[in-house]
C-alpha cells in the first residue's frame, strides 16, 4: 500500500531535498504561515475537478484513470496507478488505504477496482488472449501471466484439470521484470509465434522459443496490469473484474467461482473462441 504514496510524494521529497539547511543561529518561535491551496485546486469549479488537480498539483506524472463521490461523505474516490485513493472534496487532504464497510463485510476500494478492471479488461480483444478452453466452458477467468515466475508455472502445467473443471482461462502478459527486459523479449517471442499456445507452453518449460517479433499486444497488456494494480503474477480476474487471487489449484478456482455464482456475482464465461 506504500508504493504509491511513495511515487505521489517523489516530487515532494526531492524537491524538499534541494532546499538549503536552516540557519544554526537560534530564532524566535513565530506561528507557522497558514498554508494555501495551490491556485489549480482553488480555482477548481466541483469535488472531482478539485480532486483531479490535488494529485496532480503532488505529482503531475501519475495517470488517474477515475474520479468519483466516494462513500465516505466529503470525499472523492481516485483510481490512481492500480490503487484507490481518497481526496477531501475541498482538494485539501489525501488518505490512502482500505474503506471497509462494516455492515456488508466489503472493501469498498476493491469494489471499484473490480469496475475498473471489467472496463480494461473488455479493451483487450480475443485474438489477442492466448486462450485455452474445454468445448463448453462454465467459468472463464483471465489470468496475467509471466513466463519465469515458479507460480505461474505451476498453473499451467495443470491447465488440463483447470478445463476439466469446466474453466476456461485466457492469457494475458504481464512480463514482471519490465519492458525491454529478456522476460518481456521471451514474451513478444511467444505472442509472435504461430502458435502460441505451443509456444508459451514451451517458454514455461524452459524450452527455447524462436525469437521474433510482431505487432504484438505485451507491451500494451503490461500497462493495463499495472492500471488493474497488479504487483505479482499470476493474477487472476473472473470476467466482472474480481480478483480471485495469484496461484490458485484448480478444484479450489471451481469452488471459488461456484460461491461467487450462488452469492450473485457470477463470472459467466466469455465469447472468446481461442488465440494462435
Amino acid at each position: 500500500m506504500k508504493r504509491l504514496l511513495l511515487t505521489l510524494l517523489s516530487a515532494i521529497s526531492l524537491s524538499a531535498c534541494a532546499q538549503t539547511s536552516p540557519p544554526t543561529t537560534a530564532a524566535k518561535p513565530t506561528q507557522p504561515a497558514k498554508a494555501e491551496l495551490p491556485a489549480a485546486i482553488a480555482a477548481a469549479g466541483t469535488p472531482e475537478a478539485r480532486a483531479r488537480a490535488a494529485i496532480l498539483a503532488v505529482n503531475p506524472q501519475v495517470q488517474i484513470d477515475q474520479v468519483s463521490a466516494s462513500p465516505l461523505p466529503g470525499f472523492q474516490q481516485v483510481i490512481v496507478n492500480g490503487e484507490v485513493i481518497y481526496v477531501s472534496d475541498d482538494g485539501k487532504y489525501l488518505m490512502q488505504g482500505s474503506l471497509y464497510d462494516v455492515a456488508a463485510k466489503k472493501n469498498l476500494g476493491e469494489a471499484v477496482m473490480a469496475q475498473l478492471r471489467t472496463k480494461l479488461l473488455t479493451s483487450i480483444p480475443a485474438s489477442d488472449r492466448i486462450v485455452f478452453a474445454p468445448a463448453h466452458p462454465k467459468y472463464t477467468v483471465t489470468v496475467f501471466t509471466d513466463v519465469e515466475c515458479a507460480y505461474c508455472r505451476k498453473l499451467h502445467s495443470e491447465i488440463a484439470d483447470y478445463n476439466q473443471q469446466g474453466i476456461a482461462v485466457e492469457y494475458v502478459a504481464f512480463p514482471r521484470m519490465g519492458l525491454g527486459s529478456e522476460d518481456f523479449r521471451k514474451m513478444v517471442a511467444v505472442w509472435c509465434s504461430p502458435d502460441r499456445k505451443a509456444a508459451l507452453t514451451d517458454a514455461k518449460n524452459d524450452r527455447p522459443v524462436p525469437y521474433r517479433n510482431c505487432n504484438n499486444p505485451v507491451t500494451m497488456q503490461y500497462k493495463l496490469g499495472q492500471r488493474m494494480g497488479l504487483t505479482g503474477t499470476p493474477m487472476i480476474l473472473t470476467s466482472d473484474g474480481i480478483q480471485v487471487g495469484g496461484y490458485v489449484p484448480p478444484a479450489q478456482l471451481r469452488q471459488v467461482l461456484d460461491k461467487m455464482a450462488a452469492d450473485g456475482a457470477t463470472p459467466v464465461a466469455s465469447t472468446a473462441t481461442g488465440s494462435r
